[in-house]
């Protein structure tokens, strides 16, 4: 990697299909950050098995995820892509962090890990508990500069950026500490049913998400059903329009038109026509993003994968062998 560059680092877990949020939330901006840094994008399977999962189910989910990213538009010749378990530093680190330099009342504070346990939830796996020790684990690593996050998100790099300034006070200078870039609007896409909640495979039932391997014309009747309000006017007011704003939202990114525009255009007609537009935009959206998705082989993923796991064996030892070598312990 070119050390003059900025480093970005981020990943989504192969727990779910992946969505229009997912999307337009993180893969879109990530296209974007891929000019004059150098950018790592890692599909997080450790993560995702904080949860039960089928082990096949899991295998197909991880190739997916990639697959969409290569379709998405991150290019394989400007970004690393790779899979979180190839690198087990990832792992080595993360223990290193728990006896350094994490303290408990840490992540008792992380959000997801309140919600389940408030859910009475009383089978929570210690991975639950811990998994934002191995987040930051896998951003420190490489000497990360930047993590493109959502609003959601901020808690865990303030976690990452802690753990880093405690070590290296405690051991020397170290790591980076990495900043959180919050993404433009979309970072928050809400649901289809309950525009009040983010757009998410747990909330809601199947009409709630527009998943990008949905059949192009299921997606649009999920537009068409999607909530709004009953004044009938075609205008951004978040508070008060909650559906209206997230469908508002949704066009301005897959059209690239300002929401100011769209308003206008829209002055004095109708949710019908409104809706049917952007149905037509989401089919044609996914129409042919799945061209793209389904021209890429299983196989090409797996020789891809095995590629970034040589390249970034490098870059994860010689960081970890300055750890340990601070710590005593090689």
């Amino acid at each position: 990697m070119n050390t003059s560059k900025q480093t970005i680092f981020s990943g989504i877990k192969p727990s779910g299909n992946l969505h229009l949020g997912n999307y337009l939330g993180a893969i879109k901006q990530w296209i974007d950050m891929q000019s004059g840094n150098n950018c790592i994008f890692c599909v997080v399977d450790y993560h995702a098995i904080t949860v039960p999962q089928d082990p096949e189910e899991l295998r197909r989910r991880t190739l997916e995820i990639a697959k969409i990213y290569l379709a998405s538009g991150i290019d394989p010749k400007k970004s690393i892509i790779f899979k979180q378990s190839d690198i087990k530093e990832h792992t080595e680190l993360a223990w290193i962090f728990n006896c350094t330099s994490t303290r408990m009342s840490d992540l008792f504070n992380m959000t997801q890990f309140k919600d389940k346990s408030q859910n009475g939830e009383e089978n929570v796996g210690v991975g639950l508990f811990d998994y934002p020790v191995l987040m930051a684990a896998d951003i420190l690593l490489y000497d990360t500069d930047i993590i493109p996050v959502g609003e959601d998100q901020i808690q865990h790099v303030e976690l990452a950026r802690d753990l880093a300034k405690r070590f290296n006070h405690n051991f020397g200078e170290t790591f980076k500490i990495p900043k959180a870039e919050v993404m433009k609007q979309g970072a928050r896409i809400m649901g289809l049913e309950n525009p009040l909640k983010k757009m998410s495979k747990s909330e809601g039932g199947e009409s709630n998400c527009l998943y990008l391997l949905d059949e192009p014309e299921k997606a649009a009747k999920k537009i068409m059903k999607a909530t709004t309000d009953s004044d009938g006017l075609i205008k951004y007011d978040k508070e008060n329009k909650p559906g209206v704003s997230n469908l508002l939202t949704i066009y301005s990114l897959l059209a690239d038109k300002k929401i100011t525009d769209l308003e206008k255009e829209y002055s004095g007609r109708g949710y019908g026509d409104f809706k049917k537009d952007l149905a037509i935009i989401v089919k044609d959206f996914l129409t042919n993003f799945q061209k793209k998705y389904n021209n890429i082989s299983n196989q090409s993923i797996i020789k891809l994968f095995k590629k970034n796991k040589k390249h970034l064996n490098k870059l994860s030892f010689k960081k970890i062998t300055e750890v340990k070598n601070k710590l005593g312990i090689s």
